[in-house]
């Protein structure tokens, strides 16, 4: 289930990054209040009120429905996905040289192997108490 859930993970941001970095545009062709044309990555044709009624005629009519208008909506991709990191400031170069000391010396006193119990030696048996009373620890 959590490599399922990794893949699903890494697939829609593989998706989030290309539609970050792809430009687009949607153009759209208006006849009045109605939606005539609708266009993905070129420009939308006009529609034949356009050719019936001037942009004058339009501004001294007062039934501005018949009127024509466009609208795009335009996306810019983004180009620079990598940032720089060898510029760091004083602080953060403070910040980086604590937590690489801090992490190093977290594990210093751990390579030893220690054993409490090394210098004694177990006791002698005589009987095995478990076996004679037929006592197991599960």
């Amino acid at each position: 289930m959590r490599l399922f859930f990794h893949k699903i993970l890494s697939i829609s941001m593989s998706v989030l990054v290309f539609f970050i970095t792809t430009s687009f545009s949607i153009n759209m062709h208006f006849c009045g209040e109605t939606l005539a044309e609708f266009s993905f990555g070129h420009s939308a044709e006009a529609c034949s009120m356009e050719n019936e009624h001037s942009d004058l005629e339009c501004e001294f009519d007062m039934n501005k429905d018949n009127c024509c208008s466009d609208a795009q909506i335009a996306n810019d991709g983004q180009d620079d996905l990598k940032t720089s990191y060898t510029n760091l400031s004083f602080e953060q170069q403070i910040f980086v040289a604590t937590f690489l000391y801090s992490y190093i010396n977290l594990f210093d006193g751990l390579d030893k192997n220690i054993v409490p119990f090394r210098d004694y030696t177990p006791p002698f048996l005589i009987r095995d108490f478990q076996k004679i009373h037929e006592t197991y620890l599960i």
